[in-house]
């Protein structure tokens, strides 16, 4: 990152441990300065928030938003929170962020020195910073970045074929979607690079995408996204590219000005970005947001599966008692299947709950959301039922013949092909869950 000089601020030693050096950034009432840790002895990076003539209280929210949001953060390709202090001296009042120092370039700095970026480069930048978002995106509450752009992102060793090492930086913007509900959100971000919804103060994880769309054009058409043209608020840039027309579709659904019509998920985003023709896919996603109330997906997935877990192990119960001992292992192998499909179902409800509120609330990746529920299902419901046929086995083998170790064959019919029967069944019932739950996030 290139710096200027600060003039008198470089003879200062803030905190009695940070040497100024030089400047890498400033605007209003802010400046980013490159300094030296005197007690480490590593360059550090160190913002001042100043109260000067152009001091704004709303750049003081944002300040301490993004010293909390960064404290909260760890991550190889963000730059990790050091210390943060206040600052009362005669020549100076205001308050400090001290962060670490990645020795890259931006990529504005990149373009600036007439590097150009190939097809397969510009895919590499759009995989790597998607796996930083989705880090982002997946916190709780989401921490949506609202910045995007060449000058905040960082590119470091690039050699042959590979783009290198990429680093998002500046989080001055950051914005979490908990602090955006029933408040005024102040509109953040860059011209050229801003979602349309951001510019009414909105800001949601699809915003940081389009932010990432936009700056992927500016590295392929080495201009200002602002400064092409536009048909209905849609960045043109086709005419002037010579992508494939699979990259082109996908950087132009990361840029539709509608919400509606633009990637509502980083997973969703990057499963397209691999495979272009899973696109139709998601012509019609899901409304960013739109989020099912937790006591209608618990009751609402504790009986689907109670009522799945009773038929099914049930069922299966009773066809293997009777086959065993009619009439009377009927009866009673019944009560106990109807008791453990009551059991089995009730806790997979609850599981499958769990999953869904930790991971997939609000809905963005209904596709993933049904394979990880059935997954988990079968698996644990497949062993949980092992565990409980296992014993009965040994006890029905060593009642019928004497012999207490259970031969490959009675494992077989007695133990597994019950225990998947269940596992499938409730796999099943996850499945039967996943998709009310999409049904029910559709607008």
């Amino acid at each position: 990152m290139s710096g200027q000089n600060i003039g008198d601020l470089s003879k200062e030693i803030l905190a009695d441990r940070y040497q100024c050096d030089r400047r890498l950034g400033k605007q209003a009432g802010r400046q980013t300065l490159l300094a030296r840790d005197l007690k480490t002895q590593q360059q550090v990076v160190v913002k001042l928030l100043s109260f000067s003539s152009d001091f704004n209280w709303e750049d003081l929210k944002l300040f301490e938003r993004e010293v909390e949001t960064l404290k909260s953060l760890s991550h190889p390709a963000i730059p990790r929170y050091l210390d943060s202090f206040e600052i009362d001296t005669p020549n100076r009042k205001g308050f400090a962020l001290v962060q670490t120092y990645i020795e890259a370039k931006s990529l504005q700095e990149n373009l600036s020195d007439g590097r150009t970026f190939s097809e397969s480069e510009v895919k590499q930048l759009a995989t790597a910073l998607l796996d930083i978002l989705a880090y982002l995106h997946q916190r709780q509450p989401p921490v949506i970045h609202r910045d995007i752009k060449p000058s905040n992102i960082l590119l470091k060793n690039r050699s042959g074929n590979s783009v290198g090492e990429v680093y998002l930086v500046d989080f001055g913007a950051v914005q979490t979607l908990a602090t955006q509900q029933g408040k005024t959100v102040t509109v953040v971000g860059t011209y050229g690079y801003m979602p349309p919804e951001q510019f009414g103060g909105r800001a949601v994880p699809a915003s940081d995408l389009y932010g990432l769309g936009a700056t992927l054009i500016a590295l392929i058409t080495k201009q200002h996204p602002a400064d092409l043209p536009q048909k209905d608020l849609q960045i043109e840039f086709e005419q002037v590219t010579q992508l494939s027309p699979a990259f082109t579709n996908w950087l132009k659904w990361m840029t539709h000005p509608s919400l509606d019509r633009r990637p509502p998920s980083v997973q969703i985003a990057k499963e397209v970005l691999e495979k272009p023709q899973q696109i139709h896919k998601y012509s019609l996603p899901l409304r960013q947001g739109k989020t099912v109330d937790t006591s209608r997906l618990f009751w609402n997935a504790i009986g689907r599966s109670t009522w799945m877990g009773t038929l099914a192990v049930g069922g299966c119960a009773i066809i293997y008692s009777t086959f065993l001992m009619p009439v009377v292992g009927t009866i009673i192998g019944g009560v106990i299947g109807i008791f453990l499909g009551v059991l089995l179902g009730l806790g997979n409800g609850i599981i499958v709950v769990i999953v869904t509120r930790l991971w997939f609330y609000p809905l963005t990746n209904p596709k993933l959301h049904r394979q990880v529920s059935t997954a988990i299902s079968i698996g644990l419901c497949t062993w949980t039922t092992i565990v409980f046929f296992q014993p009965m086995a040994q006890i029905y083998v060593s009642h019928d013949n004497g012999n207490h170790i259970i031969s490959s064959s009675e494992y077989i019919i007695f133990v597994l092909a019950p225990s998947l029967i269940a596992g499938l069944s409730m796999g099943a019932s996850s499945k039967s869950i996943a998709r009310w739950y999409q049904k029910a996030s559709e607008l």
